[in-house]
């Protein structure tokens, strides 16, 4: 699949090859859960009638891209892949999305994840597990995992994803294609629906570095929808992305290179920050001291404000409700009992539990303080590093049913990622090497707030450097 700036095809050719792939590839993969064929080849009609006639063009446009199903898109199906939400059509559009209908992009259809973006595999969906391109016994990481593999394999240029521990980046780097983790605030959240709205975000995935920064240049900026959007001006994230990295001063925490990193990642991370090392760039020891209070930090806040968030699903409003109810209790109890899954439901209960009177202050509070911390160390290394370089994930993508009878270890494959979620700085991850069995390993590269063009510089550099 060629990337943005590589395809000489119309946006009817473009829009026909991904929906060819789709077909071909989807019923193995299971990346789609919706494609709008019809309203596609429409859009890309359009589009090239326009072009014809010398009408402006967008930055995106003829574009095929995906939507992860957890943001709206008028008039589609939004299931967040969950049975409770089998049905529902929503009557607008998310943001993120109505920038990209704008810059011309093609809107290929709904995407796959984890339910109500809760997992690090995506085997949690109501739909199915989606599979790896890779190797389809083998899971595309998760939540946004069916994003990722749809532009792995093809059926997709871009896509957009949500990151709320690890979602965008751990994916992107068992599928071996970008991800993008924007700053907190500077990707509007309107129209995404919530898992814990103080650590989600929306970002892209692309086959290449520069096309996964233009398609985050066009979905940021400020959004009078959502109060959390920044006021800040996007500059033009491809300007200066070919820089290299002579003169960068470059992080690299100890912490994320101890037990339980898979030797092969460990491998090709160092074998990758040597030649950054031989480009230019000074690699500079730091140390992030609290990065061992991560995960259990993590889990406390984003199970609370799931909790929170998701007590809006009762049946009542929209999606599913429990035909055999009798009574209104029964409704509710019903009705979120076969709507939710397992990995939602013990969700909930964890964030309803560190939510209540007996508990806040020992669990939630203090994992608000602990946030403060985590954040505070990245802020303290970013006065002497440009940025920081570490494994996206401790292992290659593992086999499908590996980790899902055992929570924890599932959890634990977020070890790299929650941190940057709960400081809501931005990242990345660029492919960086293979396993001896050919599975993709990722680098992440953290910049400061606010620091994209920071970060798609080195990684702009990385990617030179495996071609």
């Amino acid at each position: 699949m060629r990337g943005i700036a590589e395809s000489p095809n119309s946006a009817v050719a473009s829009t026909e090859e991904c929906l060819r792939a789709i077909e071909t590839q989807n019923p193995i993969i299971n990346a789609f859960l919706s494609v709008d064929t019809e309203g596609a080849l429409a859009q890309a009609k359009r589009i090239d009638e326009a072009a014809a006639a010398g009408s402006a063009r967008g930055a995106l446009a003829g574009v095929p891209i995906g939507i992860k199903d957890v943001l709206t898109v008028e008039g589609m199906p939004a299931t967040a892949g969950s049975k409770i939400l089998e049905g529902y059509r929503p009557p607008y559009t998310a943001t993120a999305v109505r920038k990209l209908i704008d810059a011309g992009a093609v809107i290929l259809g709904k995407i796959n994840c984890d339910e109500f973006a809760m997992g690090s595999s995506n085997e949690n969906s109501a739909y199915g597990p989606v599979r790896n391109p890779h190797d389809t016994d083998r899971v595309p990481g998760g939540s946004s995992g069916g994003s990722a593999a749809a532009v792995a394999a093809g059926m997709a240029v871009a896509t957009l994803g949500t990151d709320t521990g690890g979602s965008i980046r751990q994916p992107a780097s068992f599928c071996g294609v970008v991800g993008v983790l924007p700053t907190y605030g500077r990707v509007s959240r309107y129209g995404l629906i919530a898992f814990a709205s103080s650590l989600d975000r929306v970002g892209p995935f692309a086959v290449s570095v520069h096309d996964a920064a233009l398609v985050l240049g066009t979905i940021a900026g400020y959004d009078p929808l959502d109060a959390t959007s920044s006021l800040r001006p996007v500059p033009d994230y491809t300007e200066g992305i070919d820089k290299g990295v002579a003169g960068m001063r470059l992080g690299v925490p100890s912490e994320y290179f101890g037990k339980g990193l898979d030797p092969e990642v460990q491998s090709a991370v160092e074998s990758t920050i040597e030649r950054l090392r031989a480009a230019g760039a000074e690699i500079v020891p730091i140390s992030l001291p609290h990065t061992r209070y991560a995960v259990p930090t993590y889990y406390v806040i984003a199970t609370a404000e799931a909790s929170s968030n998701l007590a809006r699903f009762d049946g009542v409003r929209y999606g599913y409700r429990a035909p055999e109810a009798k009574t209104l209790a029964e409704m509710y109890r019903l009705s979120r009992e076969g709507g939710f899954g397992a990995e939602v439901k013990r969700r909930i209960l964890l964030g309803t539990y560190v939510l209540s009177a007996g508990y806040y202050d020992a669990y939630y509070k203090k994992a608000q303080q602990v946030r403060r911390l985590l954040t505070d160390d990245f802020l303290a290394a970013f006065k002497n590093v440009d940025a920081i370089l570490t494994p996206t994930a401790p292992t290659p993508a593992f086999k499908i049913g590996e980790k899902a009878d055992d929570p924890m270890a599932m959890y634990l494959a977020d070890i790299y990622t929650v941190t940057a979620s709960l400081a809501g700085i931005c990242g990345i991850s660029v492919p960086c090497g293979n396993s001896h069995e050919g599975l993709p390993i990722g680098l992440q590269i953290l910049g400061n707030h606010f620091a994209e063009s920071t970060v798609f510089r080195v990684a702009q550099a990385v990617e030179s450097l495996e071609k």
